[in-house]
């Protein structure tokens, strides 16, 4: 005679029980961060395709765009971010943009309107057109303001410059705008917990080679975000 088969007892549906519970709680921390560890790497990628635009212009000019444009008065009328367009792969915007006025002219209102999908950072609590992908201007920096920069300048090699850093989004700006980071601010937007920088716990930023990378807020000095930002320091940099 067949016996019934036997079913689980009290003690094991209770084991059964335990393991399934303990499975779920080392899951749900991988669950939760996979969404922002997808908002990075779209992060990443889009600072390397502005780091790859930055490298086009430089390549077809032999500089790297001024950071700003100015009029004959010196006001500044558009952003390295609107000169490098066309080499990402948005000429017909570029070509919509009176270069000649104001980024805030009506004649450029059209384009103003327009958001730059590279230029926002899913991660970022901000409205599109804004971008909270900026650079530093300063005479030790990549950008030096209305004065283009050529790449003979950059004695610290390429791979070690930052080109394009992230800012808070309380930094934000219109991608159009001729506004960036003083070097305090970059400092400030990436070395500190307590400023809340896009990504939890690291700082993003591209290199004038073309490749980006995360930097951890915890174990990166100012010293050392510092000496990424100039061109010609000398600074030994711990890797």
């Amino acid at each position: 005679m067949r016996r019934a088969p036997k079913g689980l007892t009290l003690v094991e549906i209770l084991i059964v029980t335990a393991i399934i519970g303990v499975l779920v709680a080392l899951m749900l921390p991988m669950y939760r961060s996979a969404p922002e560890a997808a908002r990075r790497n779209t992060c990443l990628n889009n600072l390397k395709h502005i780091a790859r635009g930055l490298s086009a212009y430089a390549e077809e000019h032999g500089t790297l765009p001024p950071a700003y444009t100015v009029d004959e008065a010196g006001n500044r009328l558009h952003s390295w971010r609107t000169l490098i367009l066309p080499y990402m792969e948005h000429q017909t915007l570029y070509d919509r943009i009176d270069l000649t006025k104001p980024w805030d002219d009506p004649a450029n209102a059209a384009a103003r309107k327009t958001a730059v999908e590279e230029y926002l950072c899913p991660s970022a609590i901000i409205e599109p057109p804004l971008t909270t992908y900026m650079v530093v201007v300063g005479e030790d920096f990549a950008f030096t303001g209305s004065t283009p920069r050529p790449l003979s300048d950059v004695t610290d090699g390429e791979s070690n410059t930052v080109a394009v850093v992230e800012a808070r989004a309380d930094q934000a700006v219109h991608w159009m705008s001729p506004h960036d980071l003083s070097v305090e601010d970059a400092l400030v937007a990436s070395a500190e917990e307590d400023t809340h920088p896009p990504h939890p716990g690291v700082f993003q930023a591209a290199f004038l080679d073309g490749h980006a990378t995360s930097l951890s807020i915890e174990g990166v000095s100012r010293d050392t975000l510092q000496g990424v930002l100039t061109v010609a320091g000398g600074e030994v940099l711990d890797r």
